[in-house]
């Protein structure tokens, strides 16, 4: 255990807050200059049942969470029957004094119990639901954070709610923080000692996704709520009126879709946001949205099913259905962002590629990465590197200057038809889920079907110019390759590191970004020089290891893979490592 290099667990039941506590101590944190990575785990209930928020701190940079914790903030006897286990030694577990925890069975485990009048104080200084305020209060007077910080989030949370609420919580705040420094002042080794305020962004994936939308000129946002995807929407919402951003929660997702290929159709950057289950009402107007050539961005925040399955548990498991999803064949883009930042790259990126080719494009996420926070620093998010591309839309002097019927699905090599908004009176055509001739007028002719679906196909052939091939984490030469995509590129990227400094093994990762249409040139070759191909992925059949073998050839056989709904961490990459090797 090292200063300013810990993790600690919040616990408690659904309801209590603990979300809102385990952000608020991560923005602490952040404005105290270290650098967090955070993962939330769950339930889904509005009351009742365990959630626990899990944050990582450090001096250095944070590519990801792991399982070594060292402190515990316990809301409820269940959160320590659950987790106190799971400490180091010399550990410690904060707690409200009215759960009688015995303290002898936590000094059995090595670890120390420091018991608060939690409730006592929130409600002498101020009243009971300040009670997490105190909490988050006495975890940084363990750990000796400097209460500012601590006041830093209570005046963002509460400065709405009035100047009485804020000076209330302060109070409990303080009153929380000098009892535990009084009586277990030197009890916990570790310290959160602030380094400077620096410029520093802290975002969970969803956020980071419709920042990059946003900024790439995303205007219409269409949704019908599922988790773990509504948080795109809320967030896009709350902005909406600041950048001029169209937000509309439908009656369903089949509505939610097609609002959204109306949107675009006239013009709009449009974006739906939904899970696996949402996406399964929406298949039918992607295929709408191939055949009309309109381009739509969906987001699928992958989650365990089928039906319901694990609400708001996290899985890698719809992969091969966002490629192949509708009958028939049709050329769509799916991208997987892995990290935060990359969360922000391709929700700009989307957008882009979605009017270059006129396509839909599928961004593929996970509950773990929508709902993980990380610290970036402020040149990691650089708006003006994104650029806004609108591939072959005509202008109005474009059309101004047309001397021939215009023809909106016209025959391309590129398979990229001009495309005009509505509007114009020299640009007036048809729109139709039929099959149709370069006016859009529905046809059954053998031979024009063949060339307008050739025309269509082509484009997964221009598109791979801008896909490329994977991601290499680590040295170029390694005994073994990690294979893997969206959010467990994070959990690979610490168990490459860990390998390479221990020196036992040498090891490194490939991360698929892009991902259909495949990049067999860009890929084949890292593939065939690597030694042990090994993937780890949040599935039961290898989905990404499948979409590889049927492109390329290459059989990775050997595989790491979960699927409980929890998220892969680099321990449990480490500890199944011996047993594929």
């Amino acid at each position: 255990m090292h200063n300013n290099e810990l993790t600690l667990i919040i616990g408690g039941d659904a309801g209590q807050g603990v979300e809102s506590s385990g952000t608020g101590f991560c923005r602490a944190l952040t404005r105290a200059g270290l650098h967090v990575f955070s993962v939330q785990e769950n339930r889904s209930r509005i009351r009742g049942g365990h959630n626990y928020y899990i944050i990582k701190t450090s001096e250095k940079p944070i590519i990801s969470w792991d399982e070594t914790v060292h402190l515990l903030v316990a809301l409820t006897a269940e959160s320590v029957e659950l987790h106190a286990a799971k400490l180091e030694k010399g550990g410690a577990v904060i707690c409200d004094s009215e759960l009688g925890i015995d303290e002898v069975k936590i000094s059995d485990l090595g670890i120390s119990l420091i018991s608060v009048p939690i409730n006592k104080i929130a409600e002498e200084h101020g009243s009971k639901i300040m009670s997490n305020t105190a909490a988050l209060a006495a975890l940084a007077g363990l750990t000796h954070l400097d209460i500012q910080y601590i006041y830093s989030v209570i005046e963002t949370n509460f400065k709405k709610k009035g100047a009485k609420v804020v000076e209330s919580n302060r109070k409990v705040a303080q009153k929380a923080y000098d009892y535990v420094v009084e009586n277990y002042g030197h009890v916990f080794p570790g310290r959160l000692n602030a380094t400077g305020e620096r410029q520093r962004m802290i975002m969970n994936g969803n956020q980071a996704l419709s920042l990059g939308a946003l900024v790439a000129g995303c205007n219409f946002v269409s949704a019908y709520p599922m988790t773990p995807g509504s948080s795109i929407f809320e967030w896009l919402n709350s902005h909406g009126d600041q950048y001029g951003l169209i937000a509309k929660q439908t009656e369903d997702e089949i509505a939610a879709i097609l609002m959204a290929i109306g949107a675009a159709h006239v013009g709009a950057r449009a974006l739906v946001p939904t899970s696996g289950g949402g996406f399964s009402l929406m298949v039918e107007g992607l295929g709408l949205a191939a055949m009309v050539e309109d381009p739509v961005v969906i987001v699928i925040a992958q989650r365990p099913g089928p039906a319901t399955g694990l609400a708001t548990r996290s899985e890698q498991a719809d992969l091969l259905f966002a490629i192949h999803a509708h009958q028939a064949e049709f050329p769509r883009i799916v991208l997987a962002p892995g990290d935060v930042k990359q969360c922000y790259e391709i929700g700009a990126r989307a957008m882009n590629l979605a009017e270059k080719y006129q396509v839909p494009v599928i961004i593929m996420t996970e509950a773990f990465l929508t709902k993980s926070n990380r610290t970036l620093e402020s040149d990691e998010i650089d708006f003006k590197q994104v650029k806004i591309d609108r591939g072959d839309l005509l202008t109005n002097d474009d059309l101004d200057g047309l001397t021939e019927p215009y023809k909106r699905y016209a025959f391309s090599e590129s398979g990229i038809s001009p495309r005009a908004l509505p509007g114009h009176p020299n640009a007036v055509y048809l729109s139709t889920s039929n099959e149709h001739t370069e006016f859009g007028n529905l046809t059954e002719d053998a031979e024009i079907r063949t060339r307008m679906h050739d025309k269509r196909m082509r484009k997964l052939q221009t598109a791979l110019s801008d896909m490329a091939g994977p991601e290499l984490i680590g040295p170029e030469s390694a005994d073994v390759t990690f294979v893997c995509w969206g959010g467990t590129v994070c959990a690979v990227r610490e168990a490459v590191n860990r390998l390479n400094n221990e020196g036992k093994i040498r090891a490194n990762g490939l991360q698929f970004i892009d991902l259909w249409p495949f990049p067999v040139e860009k890929t084949a070759p890292l593939l065939e020089r690597s030694k042990n191909l090994i993937a780890v992925e949040g599935n039961y059949t290898s989905q990404l290891a499948l979409l590889i073998r049927m492109m390329t050839g290459v059989l990775i056989s050997k595989k790491i893979l979960k699927y409980d709904g929890r998220p892969i961490s680099p321990e449990f990459i480490l500890s199944h490592l011996k047993e594929v090797i």
